[in-house]
């Protein structure tokens, strides 16, 4: 038997009753490895790198992964350690790790320079080799990233940290190695907050979860006496909003992951949903339904006042502020059907931006301010694509059965989103801004919501 085609917009057109799921059941709070993960991480110029005679070009749609090898770190975890910067590079589609079995030099140390001709022979063009040791209870990771073919040091950095940390020193590694080569920030010394799902499709589990954003550390984050939706991230602190629902009401929390405390944002008469911070962390938009009909409020958190910014009768919801936090982007069916309109932060000059057929949910500004993502429906297929803040530029980069609610990552090139199959669970994907390098995350359970953090200090 065919499934039947289901039209989910959680977070976005979808009334209260309609965005109702089956509670989660109770989850114990992992939290010491959250704590773990606030130890500071310090790092250090040991040279000044030359200038690159390679580089990876990411504005080229036809741009060819650059082969690099990146052979174990000696030393304790040096292994795992070159294990995972080899996994986040090749994740991100623009390098290509060699086979470790290809190479010829071994037992490379931090301190010797290596022996190009070696890695020219497997073309090698970039080479990442380093050194661990323990001393004193801190793991020290020296490392170099090499041009193959110039012959030159590109960079040279030493990171210090507890040894139980050793997973995000080889993130801010990774980070180091991929701005050297294109330019543009990393994003994986990160985290992914999202509704972890498990279950059979009558006795769902659905939990808030958190995990780095190679799918390592997964852990959950509420008890299960109530539905959890739509977790947005702070990007001024380590803070979560999200969406509590019940049977007689619905609750917008802020979660502190530090802390572990939790609190809500205030009792509203209706509904509420569709939380997102503002740029600056000091602000709250979100949504709120009275007799059938959404709009869009924001809340001073200092303060604890809150504006209504649209009063349209019809839905209006899943509000994103822009990078400078001057704009709001925001889905409203006031034309009739859902598409996505900009605004002032202060609910001024509403205007629509989307033109193309389709229905238009889950708009989210990019970090850069360069994009607006969002979900679109057209037929009996979603996408996951992009468009100019101004509507111009748009583009489709996935098309599913069911693709839903992107999230971008910090620096603005890759969006994670949930992908549905016919029959199947709901999993975590990502594709980058030019629908080229499009692939399943490496969290092996079902997941959806997702959320991206900003780098973590």
């Amino acid at each position: 038997m065919t499934p039947t085609r289901r039209t989910r917009n959680p977070s976005d057109m979808a009334r209260p009753p309609a965005m109702a799921r089956t509670a989660p059941s109770p989850a114990r709070a992992l939290l010491r490895l959250l704590l773990a993960l606030l130890v500071a991480i310090t790092a250090v110029a040991l040279t000044q790198p030359a200038r690159a005679e390679i580089e990876v070009n990411v504005n080229r749609g036809d741009v060819q992964p650059l082969p690099i090898a990146v052979p174990g770190f000696g030393g304790t975890q040096g292994a795992e350690i070159a294990q995972v910067i080899s996994a986040n590079l090749q994740r991100s589609g623009l390098f290509r790790p060699l086979d470790p079995a290809s190479f010829t030099e071994r037992d490379l140390s931090a301190g010797v320079q290596p022996r190009f001709d070696s890695w020219k022979q497997i073309n090698a063009q970039a080479l990442v080799n380093g050194t661990v040791t323990v001393q004193g209870g801190q793991l020290k990771v020296d490392f170099r990233l090499w041009d193959v073919f110039a012959g030159q040091q590109l960079l040279g950095l030493q990171f210090t940290s507890s040894p139980e940390n050793w997973r995000r020193v080889a993130h801010k590694i990774s980070d180091a190695v991929y701005e050297r080569l294109t330019g543009e920030k990393g994003y994986f010394d990160t985290r992914i907050v999202f509704v972890a799902e498990s279950g059979s499709r009558t006795k769902p589990v659905k939990r808030l979860a958190i995990m780095d954003q190679d799918g390592a550390n997964p852990s959950y984050l509420t008890s299960g006496d109530s539905i959890v939706m739509t977790p947005r991230f702070s990007a001024t602190s380590q803070e979560i909003t999200y969406m509590s629902l019940r049977p007689e009401s619905s609750t917008i929390y802020l979660f502190n992951l530090e802390t572990t405390r939790r609190e809500s944002l205030g009792n509203f008469p209706g509904m509420v949903f569709a939380p997102r911070f503002s740029p600056d962390g000091g602000r709250v938009v979100f949504s709120v339904e009275r007799g059938g009909n959404s709009d869009l409020f924001v809340m001073n958190l200092s303060s604890r006042t809150s504006t209504r910014l649209t009063s349209d009768p019809g839905i209006d919801t899943s509000g994103s502020f822009s990078p400078d936090g001057t704009k709001i982007a925001f889905t409203s069916d006031r034309s009739g059907q859902p598409q996505l309109y900009v605004m002032g932060s202060d609910g001024s000059n509403a205007r629509r931006i989307s033109g193309g057929g389709g229905l238009y949910t889950t708009p989210v500004w990019s970090p850069t301010g360069e994009f607006v993502a969002f979900t679109k429906q057209v037929g009996g297929e979603f996408h996951i694509g992009v468009m100019r803040p101004d509507g111009s530029d748009e583009r489709l980069l996935t098309t599913s059965y069911l693709d839903e609610g992107p999230t971008w990552a910090p620096n603005g090139r890759v969006l994670m989103f949930s992908r549905e199959t016919p029959g199947g669970p709901s999993r975590l994907w990502s594709v980058d801004v030019t629908g080229r390098i499009l692939q399943p995350m490496p969290y092996p359970g079902a997941g959806s919501d997702p959320a991206w953090s900003p780098l973590l200090n």
